[in-house]
């Protein structure tokens, strides 16, 4: 997503301090509070490099190697790309703030999350092989769920890591650095993928080999404390552990506005992405199968205003130390975007409609996960839990508005078949705003 200045020489992250012994949860020694020493440059190039491989690896298979696949063990039934990937993303919604947990009271000489970004990484790995070797789609979407749990496990790891290390300072630079090349990973691993097209086990594994490489630098070259001395004076049981799935926001007010604000924005971002492909048919006047070279094109340039809304997003809210504003600012933008794509009838107004609403989007994926690290709550001791809870503002919408736009998109429409995408885009462009309004609730962050 430029270097990071750091003002000057940062201490390691890994320096050496006493480890407590807390009354009920770990503390892991070490790690950064807000505001405090910055991360060294090291650890956020190490960072942003794993963040990157995870998602050639992990981004790759969604894209377009699923469908390949998909094709040739069950020709005709397009349908079962939909359900393997809804049910890999049921199973990461479930697990995550339970592997968040146990991540958080992991006691090992390497620390909290590296033995677990060692883990998953092997696990995604895995799941490569099996999703190039499978036989049926069954077994490709057992393949899809392994790779998810995988991948998914290094991911929320790398991200509860951001949390422990960065400081207040740094944030919103490494979210927008970051949000900077998750959008050109898929473009790096359909090209390497695209290549090898033909032959399954390449079609998968060089992506994968690539995130190997590239969060096995991260795991050898970063630093943890040793976390063996931890102590914890509650013991986790079954009932404990689904305990941790809930919080109560009363107490953690800042983190429930986040965490609400993130689910509108995202609730409209869904219905905005599910039917585009349609919508543009719709509005163009043209079959869905002759929007592919529209959209390739638009995905293309899109690459270029996300960045320019995630890199100036966070750079600026740290400069500014200002979060609240871009984060309305970034629905601003979104719900513009979707009211020009609504009242459009061209390919030019629908780009640049499109474009508004990259660009949005951009900002807001920076500058909302620099302020989620701003406001999680016991970051030194359960940091991978609240990471998996904030989750759950993605994931859950992204479940849920699929099934409401049908509704929305029968709201006056003409006769059977018409659909109304004028209100459908109007009301994603309502939901982002109120995104944003909640954010402003906010107090502990500006």
């Amino acid at each position: 997503m430029s270097t990071i200045p750091t003002d000057g020489p940062a201490e390691s992250p890994a320096a050496p301090q006493s480890t407590p012994v807390v009354p009920a949860v770990s503390v892991t020694p070490g790690e950064v509070p807000a505001g405090g020493e910055k991360a060294s440059a090291s650890y956020i190039w190490f960072q942003i490099l794993a963040q990157f491989g995870v998602f050639v690896a992990f981004i790759t298979p969604l894209a377009i190697s699923l469908a390949i696949r998909l094709s040739d063990l069950a020709p005709g039934r397009d349908e079962y790309l939909g359900y393997i990937t809804g049910s890999g993303a049921l199973v990461v919604m479930l697990t995550a703030p339970l592997f968040g947990v146990l991540s958080d009271r992991t006691r090992t000489r390497f620390g909290r999350r590296r033995p677990w970004m060692g883990a998953g990484t092997v696990l995604g790995g895995v799941s490569l092989v099996v999703m190039a070797l499978a036989p049926n789609a069954l077994v490709l979407g057992a393949g899809w769920i392994l790779a998810q749990l995988g991948w998914g496990q290094v991911l929320q790891n790398l991200l509860t890591s951001m949390a422990d290390k960065l400081s207040e300072a740094q944030r919103g630079k490494v979210a927008g650095l970051v949000g900077f090349v998750t959008q050109i990973a898929p473009v790096v691993g359909v090209a390497l993928a695209g290549s090898f097209s033909g032959d399954p086990l390449l079609l998968f594994l060089l992506p994968g080999i690539f995130g190997v490489v590239c969060v096995a630098l991260f795991v050898l070259f970063t630093r943890e404390e040793d976390t063996r001395e931890a102590r914890f004076d509650d013991k986790l049981s079954l009932a404990s552990l689904f305990s941790k799935y809930l919080y109560n926001p009363r107490k953690y007010v800042d983190f429930s506005w986040v965490w609400l604000g993130r689910f509108f924005f995202y609730f409209g971002l869904t219905l905005n992405t599910t039917f585009t492909a349609f919508f543009f048919a719709s509005r163009l006047g043209i079959p869905v199968a002759d929007v592919a070279p529209i959209m390739a094109t638009l995905s293309l340039v899109g690459v270029l205003a996300t960045t320019v809304g995630a890199l100036g997003g966070g750079f600026l809210s740290d400069r500014l130390r200002r979060r609240r504003i871009f984060v309305l600012l970034a629905s601003l933008l979104f719900a513009a975007g979707t009211i020009v794509m609504a009242l459009s009838t061209d390919v030019p107004v629908l780009v640049v409609g499109s474009l508004i609403v990259s660009t949005g989007i951009g900002m807001f994926s920076a500058v909302d996960q620099a302020l989620v690290l701003d406001v999680l709550p016991e970051k030194e001791s359960g940091a991978g839990r609240f990471m998996g809870i904030i989750g759950f503002a993605t994931s859950i919408p992204q479940s849920v508005a699929p099934f409401v736009a049908p509704a929305v998109l029968a709201i006056g429409a003409a006769s059977v078949g018409d659909r109304n995408y004028t209100l459908l885009y109007l009301v994603a462009g309502v939901f982002t705003v109120v995104g944003g309004l909640v954010v402003l609730r906010v107090r502990a962050v500006r």
